[in-house]
């Protein structure tokens, strides 16, 4: 029997404006990145329910019974807002549930999660991905800064596995480069097991009945270029992280 993961996020929309002399003109675009690390965890025997960004404000869980029907959450480049502003309350001041509480009872409850790096997740670009201050930060092992915490690395950064772990198992030889990360602090009960110019880069935490971890850069281009989402241990990275939290 498949476990469940529900992915939120990865996905996004641009609208560019081309200017030729006197004439303009627009074209729009919907993209998304979920494709390597989904296929990443269905050969690991995951069954993945994939909720592009602009499909969460509506529909991400609002109680920890239907969170529970997923052994294991990831939030990869979403922001808080996409979660605490539900429609009806945005449009209509209608009280609903505050999802980052959710999320918090769910991992204290025995759920797993995992928030993976990008310009929406942790603190993200201007600090709009504002997690820090949601009850999420209360079940990371790492403390999420206040301030646009991207450190880009266009020349390249190298991850280093600091500690042994099960987690890692699969994961040999020296790690591809990242071109950037979210700056995160670890909290005195995480235990990081991979750095990158020496922030975390991978770290677990214990929280209540459940288990939680980070991987502070992106599952996908451009912070993972395709050198790294093609790396013969990408799979086993993203299947040793979920099957250590679920077990």
């Amino acid at each position: 029997m498949s476990k469940k993961v529900l992915l939120a996020g990865e996905s996004w929309m641009s609208y560019t404006t081309h200017v030729k002399g006197f004439d303009s003109f627009y074209t729009s675009v919907y993209e998304t990145g979920e494709k390597w690390l989904v296929a990443a965890l269905e050969k690991g025997g995951y069954e993945v329910t994939f909720l592009p960004n602009h499909l969460a404000p509506e529909q991400f869980p609002f109680t920890v019974e239907e969170l529970k029907a997923y052994d294991c959450v990831i939030l990869s480049d979403i922001g808080a807002n996409t979660l605490l502003l539900p429609v009806p309350t945005f449009t209509k001041s209608v009280k609903m549930p505050n999802r980052a509480k959710v999320i918090r009872d769910y991992v204290l409850d025995g759920g797993a999660l995992i928030m993976v790096g990008g310009y929406l997740t942790f603190s993200g670009v201007d600090a709009k991905g504002k997690w820090h201050d949601t009850a999420v930060q209360e079940v990371l092992p790492v403390e999420v800064l206040t301030v646009d915490d991207r450190m880009e690395h266009c020349e390249g950064v190298r991850p280093v596995t600091v500690k042994t772990h099960e987690a890692l198992a699969g994961v040999t030889g020296e790690w591809p480069e990242v071109l950037g990360y979210n700056k995160t602090i670890a909290k005195p009960e995480a235990d990081v097991v991979a750095t990158v110019e020496g922030d975390p880069f991978i770290a677990f935490g214990t929280y209540g009945k459940g288990k939680s971890a980070v991987f502070t850069t992106d599952c996908a281009p451009h912070w993972a270029p395709p050198e790294f989402c093609e790396w013969e241990c990408y799979d086993n990275i993203w299947n040793g992280i979920v099957d250590w939290l679920v077990k």
